[in-house]
């Protein structure tokens, strides 16, 4: 069977995008960096080891629960639809729904632009039955969806616990996003981790091989490489816990020392011990989750747990309200 071309569709934001929502971030209080901008390409590799980790649950976890249930995620999704997948990464977990479905087309959505174009090229590759696009996008925005997308089923595909990383009213706004983007026959398909626990939370966060703290780190180099950062990233630290007040692992990169750093032309001082939050992993039970969903249009259908109760996989649909009759 001849191999299709990948359809790649290069949305990404701007530099100048970057640097205006960095800037806006060291300059608040607390200083704050979105973990979006973890995603360069080293960046994403250092994430897809930290998947593999002993003490990081999450993603065997997911995957397990995946196997579990991608044949009964068919059944409810029905044939033919587009299967939409946001934060694609490495796409792994992607196979397991793309082999149970068999839907005839593919689009894979991440920030992270050459990890995407990887990703992508080994499922066209791997499936020559199935036409791949590709949008490097930030898809906790808007943004225009690519064709063939735009028309038939569409089956979203949320996994990772990425929605932990939103605030509660980022994460209706979100889940309302995309209730707009599948209306008004389609579905979601997201991982949520679930409240458990924080010591098994703050193992996950803080391997003994450091690579979560080096992934944390690799935000500065980022900022040296893309933006003429001028900063030691050894003059921070990084810093992981549970916050059991919101509910939520935090992540942060810690000052050593009082300090200097210039970005852009800006200066940004620091005192001993100051840091950038550069992440949130709320977690919920699923009764939040459930209550969330609502709030944002989305009807609870299905949710699937490992027998430890780590993880959660929801399916939901787009709650219709029916139109009052005109006599």
């Amino acid at each position: 069977m001849r191999l299709r071309p990948v359809r790649f569709h290069d949305d990404r934001p701007s530099p100048a995008t970057m640097q205006e929502e960095v800037l806006q971030g060291l300059a608040s209080r607390p200083k704050r960096i979105a973990p979006k901008f973890f995603y360069d390409e080293r960046g994403s590799r250092l994430f897809d080891a930290i998947c593999e980790l002993p003490e990081y649950y999450l993603t065997r976890t997911e995957m397990g629960i995946l196997e579990s249930c991608a044949r009964e995620v068919a059944r409810l999704a029905g044939a033919d639809c587009t299967l939409i997948e946001l934060g694609s990464g490495a796409s792994k977990k992607i196979r397991l729904l793309l082999e149970a479905l068999r839907p005839r087309h593919y689009l894979g959505i991440d920030i992270s632009r050459e990890f995407l174009r990887e990703s992508v090229q080994r499922l066209a590759h791997d499936y020559p039955w199935l036409e791949v696009h590709a949008a490097c996008a930030d898809f906790a925005q808007d943004f225009d969806l690519p064709d063939p997308a735009g028309s038939g089923r569409r089956l979203v595909f949320f996994p990772g616990s990425t929605i932990g990383n939103f605030e509660p009213h980022e994460a209706l706004a979100f889940l309302q996003r995309v209730r707009r983007l599948v209306q008004p026959d389609g579905a979601l398909v997201i991982g949520v981790d679930l409240k458990k626990d924080p010591a098994v939370l703050h193992a996950a966060y803080n391997d003994g091989q450091g690579i979560t703290a080096a992934f944390n780190l690799n935000l500065l180099e980022r900022l040296r490489a893309e933006l003429g950062a001028e900063l030691d990233p050894k003059t921070f630290r990084h810093r992981a816990f549970y916050n059991t007040i919101h509910g939520r692992i935090e992540m942060h990169l810690v000052s050593r020392r009082a300090q200097e750093i210039r970005v852009s032309g800006r200066r940004f001082q620091f005192e001993p011990g100051e840091s950038i939050h550069t992440e949130n992993s709320y977690k919920y039970s699923v009764a939040e989750f459930h209550a969330l969903a609502r709030r944002a249009g989305l009807q609870p259908r299905q949710v699937w747990l490992d027998a430890a109760h780590l993880f959660s996989v929801h399916y939901l649909s787009v709650i219709t309200r029916s139109r009052p009759r005109i006599t």
